[in-house]
């Protein structure tokens, strides 16, 4: 594929769909699984036939913008993740840290229920007014097929994430 054939772009703008509302306000790292949060629509942009069927899935696949992280904490390179020495140095795009370059978070989590334009959920690790880009259902197939693989670091940073 000839990929000079079309201009790319500098710069991608988007705009958040909803906020969230939870009872979490502090960047913290551990303890997400129960706690309760909303997911709340723009209703200014969105009505409720947007979510129409959505209330048939178990989980949702949920894209964020970690909109706290000031530009000058962004991560390009390698670091010890959580600044943990125990732990090797491995790239921004080798962790799921929220000083990553274009701030992006990508969480899945049980959906509760659907309310109107507010999608309760379990479990979202993003903080209170947090903004949000998108959300899909998850279908057990888009998860990954065949045998997976993560170091133990990774193991042991998730065991209290969650």
């Amino acid at each position: 594929m000839d990929r000079t054939a079309r201009p790319q772009p500098d710069e991608i703008t988007l705009r958040p769909i909803g906020r969230v509302v939870s009872p979490r306000g502090e960047l913290t790292d551990d303890q997400w699984g129960e706690v309760p949060a909303v997911i709340r629509l723009d209703g200014a942009a969105y009505g409720e036939e947007s979510l129409a069927g959505l209330a048939d899935f178990s989980h949702l696949e949920v894209v964020f913008h970690f909109d706290r992280v000031p530009e000058d904490a962004i991560e390009t390179g390698a670091r010890h993740p959580r600044g943990n020495p125990d732990w090797p140095l491995v790239g921004i795009f080798a962790q799921r840290g929220k000083d990553r370059p274009n701030r992006l978070g990508v969480s899945r989590c049980p959906l509760v229920k659907v309310d109107g334009l507010d999608l309760h959920v379990l479990g979202l690790d993003a903080v209170d007014a947090t903004p949000v880009l998108d959300i899909k259902p998850y279908l057990d197939e888009f998860g990954p097929r065949g045998p997976r693989r993560q170091p133990q670091w990774a193991t042991e940073l998730m065991a209290r994430y969650y």
